[in-house]
């Protein structure tokens, strides 16, 4: 009438989970019940026999209860006085590893207790229940099972434990909490205990009298401190959760589940992305001033590195992945691959006159201060960002086609709805995260072939059963639309708006991008390698202004931070080029400036030293509508522009704008940037 039952207890049998950077050696984070089973065998015999000295000097022998044991137990339950000990270790095992038994103290629960201990003597080996008893028992430390015990006390595996070592996790197993880290009094009765258990192994046989006269109390090791997160460590453990849980695996399994979970994160780009910020973004920078940085491998989608945001905002959104910001100009080179997707050349022209008349626009679209740029090729208008021109190509393309290019290189469709009804969809009114910007440009350094972002390269279960992700290949377009999309990106580096992301020894391709009043400033970039973007925005929606650097733009700070992450990351890395653009390419429309044209309003200008080819060409940037606003474009979806319009602003300073050379750092942060938000504990405009 007392079967043994047939499910286990949840914390007798879990195992946590620890989740490691992309080498799959170092770790990340430690998740749930530290505990790791063995097998018997991996147990050295010394410390199986210590623990039976301890424990239950007759396991081998009696019928899985103590009859002298059992019945002081009872005698002590009955008469009300503290319950003593007496079970033998399959008691103990049955209590803790089986479900429906409680730990009340009950004359009915310790006679369930007897049945089924005697019952599971009778069906399953000693060994087995040696086995399950040491990998279910609690040590102290945090530490369930002997091996994590190992761990914890002596930093070795169970495996390299030595005899004094073994005999002290016996004796732990009595009183865990007080042995766990004894001192004074404590100290005194783990050394009297442990030497209990020496003895004790001697009266056995296990050890000779002479052995038993030779061990030594082991020096055990500083207890640690509870495994903390720092820095990016919580945004980055928040992201592999909420994967893992997408992909299937609830909390419970990562918590109890015994998971080995190898991420994308590369430890050494994490650092990089983070120092960065520190030495680019000056130390006047206000505090409700964010920075995000996201770093994606063309080649699997992987996301390699990021920068979420200061170590004060873990708890709250990161800036990376969570924080949806309006495009800007960075959304055009998207118009333009579905342009030269869909028949169009790099030789087309397109109206960058300043209004633009568009049907379905209520009023004129205008260029910044009305500058007209006539009728342009492609490659222009994306050199010197030229909005109407944008406009107009959508326009040519068809704004689906341009909505299906966007979604199919990763941007979520719900991000996209309702925006491409208007004219300025091409300028980036819709809003994206800084990894969903990093991954769609990815497609172009893939030749046109989008990799699903991911955070998590594989999964191990407890049983070694591997398995990893294997992230869906999406072809966006054409390996041609590619390269052309790729050359043209590369004179908005080379020539354009994106002059201060330069590296010196390897192709990059980018695009910068400023919404209106300068909200959400970008730079958007790319070697054949790796695909990086950043973004800063402030958490009340207002102006990125900088003290002592003036009012933002893509080409400045952002662009900076940028170079200062890739140079870093490519470091020592082989210099790979994009591939050969169409014919076109190599007719550029690049004009060099006049000769002492005055170019101060082109900040991002390279050092004096640099041949003249390096120098930007003619022409302003990202043009803002102008006042007043175009009223036919939708409110961003919470990108805070209040209903104003999507508008891009131009990538330049102002002309009486302080300047800073693109190389040379601007100071570390300020420790206290970063924190503020709105009320709803986000950024004002986030999606």
């Amino acid at each position: 009438m007392t079967p043994i039952p047939d499910s286990t207890q949840k914390s007798a049998t879990a195992e946590g989970s620890v989740i490691y950077y992309r080498d799959g050696k170092t770790v990340l984070a430690r998740q749930g019940v530290d505990r790791r089973n063995v097998e018997l065998a991996k147990v050295p015999k010394h410390v199986r026999d210590a623990v039976i000295a301890a424990e239950n000097r007759s396991f081998y022998n009696d019928g899985g209860v103590s009859l002298k044991g059992t019945a002081r137990a009872v005698w002590s339950t009955v008469t009300g006085q503290q319950l003593q000990g007496g079970s033998t270790i399959t008691q103990q095992l049955v209590r803790n590893y089986y479900s429906g038994l409680s730990q009340e103290r009950s004359v009915t629960r310790k006679f369930k207790e007897i049945l089924i201990a005697m019952k599971v003597d009778q069906s399953k080996s000693k060994d087995w229940v040696l086995e399950q008893y040491l990998n279910t028992i609690y040590f102290g430390r945090g530490a369930n099972g002997v091996q994590s015990a190992a761990r914890a006390y002596f930093g070795k595996d169970v495996d390299k434990l030595t005899v004094a070592e073994g005999a002290y996790l016996a004796a732990v197993i009595q009183q865990p909490s007080r042995f766990a880290d004894p001192e004074g009094v404590d100290l005194a009765a783990a050394r009297s205990r442990w030497q209990a258990v020496i003895n004790a192994m001697g009266q056995t046989g296990a050890l000779s009298r002479q052995q038993a006269a030779a061990e030594r109390f082991p020096v055990l090791k500083a207890p640690k401190k509870p495994f903390e997160l720092k820095g990016q460590g919580q945004y980055m453990l928040d992201q592999v959760t909420a994967e893992l849980n997408r992909r299937g695996y609830s909390d419970e399994t990562i918590n109890s589940g015994g998971l080995k979970i190898v991420t994308t994160f590369d430890k050494k780009l994490m650092a990089a992305a983070e120092q960065a910020v520190k030495d680019v973004i000056p130390a006047s920078t206000p505090k409700s001033v964010r920075t995000g940085l996201a770093a994606v491998d063309p080649a699997t989608g992987e996301v390699v590195a990021f920068y979420g945001g200061r170590h004060d905002q873990v708890g709250d959104y990161d800036n990376a992945f969570s924080a949806k910001r309006m495009a800007g100009s960075t959304f055009k080179p998207y118009t333009l691959a579905a342009a030269l997707d869909n028949g169009f050349e790099l030789s087309t022209r397109v109206d960058g006159n300043s209004p633009l008349r568009v049907a379905s626009a209520d009023k004129p679209i205008p260029n910044d201060s009305g500058r007209s740029y006539g009728q342009i090729n492609l490659v222009s208008a994306t050199q010197n960002s030229v909005n109407t021109a944008f406009v107009d190509l959508g326009q040519k393309v068809g704004l689906n086609k341009v909505a299906a290019v966007a979604e199919a290189a990763g941007i979520p469709k719900e991000q996209l709805q309702g925006q491409q009804a208007y004219a300025t969809f091409p300028l980036g009114v819709s809003s994206v995260s800084a990894v969903q910007n990093a991954s769609g440009f990815s497609t172009f350094a893939n030749k046109g072939v989008h990799m699903e972002a991911h955070v998590v390269k594989s999964v191990t279960d407890s049983k070694g059963e591997k398995k990893s992700v294997k992230p869906v290949a999406t072809k966006v377009v054409g390996e041609q639309a590619a390269a052309d999309t790729v050359y043209a990106m590369q004179q908005v580096v080379k020539y354009g708006t994106g002059t201060a992301a330069r590296l010196y020894d390897r192709p990059v391709a980018g695009k910068t991008g400023t919404t209106d009043d300068s909200k959400n400033v970008w730079f958007n970039g790319f070697v054949p390698q790796l695909a990086v973007a950043v973004n800063m925005f402030r958490s009340d929606d207002k102006t990125v202004t900088i003290p002592g650097y003036g009012t933002q733009f893509g080409g400045q700070l952002p662009a900076q931070v940028w170079r200062a992450f890739m140079t870093e990351a490519m470091a020592g890395e082989p210099v790979e080029e994009f591939p050969e653009p169409s014919q076109y390419g190599y007719e550029s429309s690049y004009s060099p400036p006049d000769r002492g044209r005055d170019l101060r309003d082109h900040p991002s200008s390279p050092p004096a030293d640099q041949n003249e080819w390096d120098s930007p060409g003619p022409g302003n940037t990202d043009q803002p509508f102008g006042d007043p606003a175009v009223t036919e474009a939708p409110t961003d979806d919470g990108s805070g522009d209040n209903g104003r319009t999507g508008r891009d602003r131009q990538d330049e300073r102002p002309q009486d704008a302080p300047t800073a050379p693109p190389d040379q750092p601007l100071g570390p942060p300020d420790e206290g940037r970063d924190t503020q938000r709105d009320n709803l504990g986000r950024p004002s405009g986030t999606g």
